[in-house]
């Protein structure tokens, strides 16, 4: 797993103004797909926290690239954002 996050990591940096652009586009396409299925669930209180981790996630990363961090912090944020979307999304479905 190392190696291809080493790998993944030397490609970002070396590309990193087109690797942020797509990466904007990819977080906020999986952020709205999480919140819709969790929002067809309910609005209680386990459905608002999951779309607040969405949220946090996705705007994080967002900000990350809008504040010009060094390329890594946002590669990192970045998996956050897709790990906690991937993982709302499957809960919604599963749940």
């Amino acid at each position: 797993m190392s190696t291809l996050y080493a790998k993944i990591s030397t490609d970002w940096n070396e590309h990193f103004v087109g690797y942020s652009a797509l990466a904007i586009i990819l977080s906020t396409c999986l952020g709205s797909i999480a919140v819709m299925l969790t929002m067809m669930d309910g609005n209680a209180f386990p459905q608002m926290f999951q779309v607040f981790l969405v949220v946090a996630a996705c705007n994080a990363h967002n900000a990350s690239i809008l504040t010009v961090q060094k390329p890594k912090t946002v590669l990192n944020l970045l998996i956050v954002s897709i790990l906690v979307s991937v993982l709302v999304m499957f809960a919604s479905l599963l749940y």
